[in-house]
């Protein structure tokens, strides 16, 4: 049997995740999708709210799922230039697609933007539950986030939280 390379596992992987993430998409933010019929949207239909957990002038656009109950969920995030994601980890997998501009990411619990990794439009991350993890946008940037729920943020610094 062939072993494929890391980079092609993971290429496979985003590509059924992209794949998978199309499919499933629900125009209603408080219902998975269950798998009656099809569900299509442009990027006009979104619904851009602030978030609690993230510092302003993020938004995020949820398109479907809970994000406090154990089910499939999927939402976009809207980044100003400049903005700075700090150091975080979260409970569940967090697997991010650059839908436009560019991500800068890296994994730790110390912000440093030269240990980033530039993600640009099309680019995909996926982080282990439990992973510390930063980044910042240096351009206007939209990712859309998947998984399973129930999904959270904790920062690693109390002071970075914008819930405190």
């Amino acid at each position: 049997m062939t072993r494929l390379s890391p980079m092609v596992q993971l290429t496979r992987a985003a590509l059924a995740a992209a794949a998978m993430t199309m499919a499933s998409a629900a125009g209603a933010a408080d219902l998975p999708y269950r798998g009656d019929g099809h569900v299509m949207l442009t990027p006009d239909e979104l619904e851009w709210g602030d978030i609690a957990s993230m510092a302003p002038p993020a938004q995020i656009a949820v398109i479907e799922g809970d994000l406090s109950a154990e089910e499939p969920f999927t939402f976009r995030l809207l980044l100003p230039e400049g903005y700075e994601i700090l150091p975080h980890v979260h409970p569940e997998y967090e697997r991010v697609t650059v839908i436009s501009g560019t991500l800068h990411f890296a994994h730790g619990e110390d912000f440093d933007r030269d240990a980033t990794v530039e993600l640009p439009q099309g680019s995909v991350a996926i982080m282990a539950p439990g992973d510390p993890m930063f980044g910042y946008a240096s351009e206007e940037t939209v990712i859309q986030l998947h998984g399973t729920g129930p999904w959270g943020i904790d920062y690693i610094r109390d002071e970075d939280d914008p819930r405190s």
